[in-house]
C-alpha cells in the first residue's frame, strides 16, 4: 500500500522564501492580518486530514467503486467516503476561502490550493467530491442573483451541499455550441430543463444532502452556436425558503461511466426531465458564467496531478532507497550487501529526478498563480487587478495541460521504478497511472488547453498577456545578470525567453495565411511555454537555495540540485519542440485522407 508524507517544507519554502506570500496578501484588504503561522498551521492540521483520513481509502475506493441503484438512481460512494466526508465538514475545511459574508473563513486561495494539492495527492477520486463544488461556488459567487447567492452559497460554504457542473451531451463535448438541452420558461420564473448531460464528475453519491447542478441550456428563442446558451442552477432537491429540503427535482442518474480510473468518483450520465431550475446572470450569456467554473476546473485538475506526481514521486524513492537489484557499473556502493539499491543506477535517478523537478516546479507555479488570483479577485487597485487577471488567464491553460501531460510522464517513470512490482495493484502505482492519464483529456482536452493559450491567450491580443509574463523574465534576468552564481539560470533562462519571442512571431505570420497554422504548433507550443515558466520558477528557488546552501539546511543543497537537473536534462526538450512547431503545417497535412 503506497504512503503519503505531506510535503510541508517544500511548501513553506515555496510560500515564505520564494514568493514571500505574507508580505504580497498584507497588501490585499481582505488579508491585511494574514501571517505565515496561521498558513503553517493550516497546512500542518490539511496535511493530517489528508494523510490519516483520505488517504487510507484511495486504494479501497479505486477496487469498491461507485454503485448505482437503477431503481432509485440513488449513487453509493465507496465504503469509507462518507464518514471521511462528514469529518470534512465537521472541520470546516470547505469554508476555508469562502466568503465570511456566507460563512467562510475567509483564507487567501494560495492556502486552499497548497491544501488541496495535498488531498489530491491522498486520494484524487474522493477530492473531487468537494473539490467540484468550489467551482459552483466561484461561479454563483461571481454571477449569482442575491436570491441565488443567499439559498445557495452558506450551504456549499458549509459543505452540506456539493455542486458539480453539467456541460458535456452525448453528441458533443467542447463544442459547447452544439448542445440540446432545453429550458422552458415556467410562470412563476423559474424554468423547465430537460435534456441530457454525460461525464458529470460527483454527479450523484450519498456524501451530502443536496447536489447544486449548474447546467448549460438554451432557451426557446435562443440563437444558434454558442452565443445562444444560457446558465441555470437546478439542484437535486428544490430547498424550501429557509434552506432546508423539499421536493424531489426532475433530474436524476441513469448510468455510471467504467473508466479506467478515478473509480471511486460518481462519473454520472446525467438525465433531467422538466428539471425545475433558475437562470443564472442574463439570458444566452451562459458561458461567461460557467467559465468562472471551467477555469477554476482546469486549476483544479493541474493540481490533481500535481499532487498525483508528488505521491508517485514519494513511494519510487522509498521503493528505490530499498530494493537491491544488480551492481553499480563503476563498482559496488552497498558492498556489505549481496547487490546495490536501485537508487545508484543512473538511469532510475534520472526518472526520480524527472519526477521530483515536475513537482517542485508544478508546485511553485502553482502557488504563485494562485496569489496572483488573490491579488485580481483581492486589490483595491484597479491595474493590478487587470494585471494579475490576465496573468492568471494566461498560465491557466498551461497549468492544465503542462501539469497533466507531466504527471503522465511522472507516474509512468515512479511504476517503473517499480519494475514488475510496478503494474501490481497492491503497490499502488499503476492507479497513479491510470488515474493521471485522464487528467490530461477531461475539462477541455491538453489539445485544447493549447489552441486557448496560442490562439485566443496570445496571438488572440497580439501578445499582450505574454508579454506581461515576459516581464518577469526579463526583470529576473536583467536583476541577475551580474550575479556569477546564477549564470547557469540565468543564460538558459533569457535565451529561451529569445527564442519563444521569436517563435510566436513566426507562428503568427503563419497562422494570418492559414489559421490551422496555429492547430499544427499549438501543443509543442504550450510545452515550450511549460518550460519558460517553469524555468523562471527554478530559477527563483535556485537563487535562494544558493544564497542558504552553507546553512547546514541539506534541503536548499537538495533544492539547488535538483534545479540544475531540471536545466540540464529536462529544459532542452524545448530545442525539439520549437523546431517540430517550425515544421508547420504541411506534413501534417500532405497526406490524403483516404490514405489513413
Amino acid at each position: 500500500m503506497p504512503t503519503y508524507t505531506p510535503p510541508l517544507r517544500d511548501m513553506r519554502f515555496v510560500l515564505h522564501e520564494v514568493l514571500n506570500v505574507v508580505d504580497e496578501l498584507k497588501l490585499l484588504p481582505a488579508h491585511a492580518d494574514i501571517d505565515a503561522d496561521t498558513i503553517n498551521a493550516v497546512l500542518e492540521e490539511g496535511g493530517k486530514f489528508a494523510a490519516e483520513v483520505i488517504a487510507p481509502l484511495n486504494q479501497s475506493g479505486d477496487a469498491e467503486g461507485c454503485t448505482l441503484d437503477k431503481a432509485t438512481h440513488e449513487v453509493k460512494a465507496p465504503k469509507g467516503f462518507k464518514e471521511a466526508y462528514a469529518k470534512y465538514v465537521e472541520g470546516g475545511w470547505p469554508a476555508l476561502s469562502c466568503d465570511p459574508a456566507y460563512g467562510g473563513q475567509g483564507l487567501p486561495h494560495v492556502v486552499n490550493q497548497s491544501f488541496y494539492e495535498m488531498l489530491n495527492s491522498s486520494n484524487q477520486a474522493w477530492t473531487m467530491y468537494p473539490g467540484l463544488s468550489h467551482g459552483a461556488y466561484e461561479a454563483l459567487h461571481a454571477h449569482g442573483s442575491a436570491e441565488q447567492k443567499a439559498l445557495y452559497l452558506p450551504k456549499l460554504t458549509s459543505g452540506h451541499w456539493t455542486g458539480t457542473m453539467c456541460l458535456t451531451e452525448p453528441h458533443c463535448g467542447t463544442d459547447l455550441g452544439l448542445i440540446r438541452t432545453r429550458a422552458v420558461p415556467n410562470a412563476d420564473g423559474s424554468y423547465a430543463i430537460t435534456g441530457s448531460k454525460i461525464f458529470i464528475s460527483a454527479g450523484e453519491h450519498d456524501l451530502a444532502e443536496n447536489i447544486v447542478h449548474l447546467v448549460l441550456a438554451r432557451l426557446p428563442d435562443a440563437p444558434a452556436g454558442s452565443k445562444g446558451i444560457s446558465l441555470f442552477v437546478v439542484p437535486k432537491f428544490l430547498p424550501n425558503a429557509d434552506g432546508s429540503i423539499g421536493a424531489r427535482n426532475g433530474v436524476f442518474c441513469a448510468a455510471l461511466e467504467h473508466k479506467m480510473g478515478i473509480h471511486a468518483n460518481a462519473t454520472a450520465q446525467i438525465v433531467l426531465e422538466g428539471a425545475i431550475g433558475t437562470l443564472v446572470g442574463e439570458p444566452n450569456k451562459g458561458l461567461q458564467a460557467m467559465f468562472v467554473m471551467m477555469n477554476a476546473a482546469r486549476l483544479g485538475v493541474g493540481m490533481q496531478s500535481l499532487g498525483l506526481t508528488e505521491v508517485a514521486y514519494q513511494n519510487a524513492v522509498a521503493y528505490a532507497k530499498d530494493r537491491i537489484q544488480m551492481r553499480a557499473l563503476s563498482g559496488p556502493k552497498n558492498p556489505d550487501k549481496p547487490a546495490d539499491a536501485i537508487i545508484v543506477h543512473p538511469d532510475v535517478r534520472k526518472m526520480l529526478l524527472t519526477a521530483r523537478a515536475y513537482a517542485e516546479g508544478g508546485r511553485a507555479l502553482a502557488m504563485w498563480t494562485t496569489l496572483m488570483l488573490d491579488k485580481e479577485l483581492g486589490s483595491d487597485d484597479e491595474d493590478e487587478r487587470k494585471e494579475c487577471a490576465d496573468l492568471v488567464a494566461l498560465v491557466t491553460p498551461i497549468v492544465k495541460a503542462f501539469f497533466t501531460d507531466n504527471a503522465w510522464i511522472a507516474t509512468s517513470h515512479c511504476m517503473q521504478v517499480f519494475g514488475g512490482h510496478g503494474y501490481i495493484r497492491e503497490w499502488g502505482m499503476e492507479q497513479f497511472v491510470r488515474d493521471a492519464r485522464i487528467n490530461m483529456i477531461y475539462e477541455g482536452t491538453n489539445t485544447i488547453q493549447s489552441l486557448d493559450l496560442l490562439g485566443r491567450k496570445v496571438l488572440g491580443d497580439n501578445g499582450k498577456k505574454l508579454k506581461k509574463f515576459g516581464k518577469l523574465v526579463q526583470e529576473f534576468v536583467e536583476d541577475e545578470g551580474t550575479n556569477e552564481a546564477l549564470q547557469e539560470f540565468v543564460n538558459p533562462l533569457a535565451d529561451l525567453g529569445d527564442k519563444l519571442t521569436k517563435l510566436t512571431t513566426e507562428i503568427g505570420m503563419k497562422a494570418m495565411g492559414n489559421a490551422d497554422e496555429v492547430g499544427a504548433a499549438a501543443v509543442d507550443y504550450l510545452r515550450v511555454c511549460g518550460h519558460l515558466v517553469f524555468a523562471y520558477f527554478w530559477a527563483r528557488m535556485a537563487k535562494v537555495a544558493l544564497a542558504k546552501k552553507d546553512s547546514g539546511d541539506p534541503f536548499y543543497t537538495a533544492k539547488l540540485a535538483t534545479a540544475r537537473f531540471y536545466y540540464a536534462k529536462l529544459l532542452p526538450e524545448t530545442a525539439s519542440l520549437i523546431r517540430s512547431c517550425r515544421a508547420g503545417l504541411a506534413p501534417l497535412m500532405a497526406m490524403d485522407e483516404a490514405l489513413f
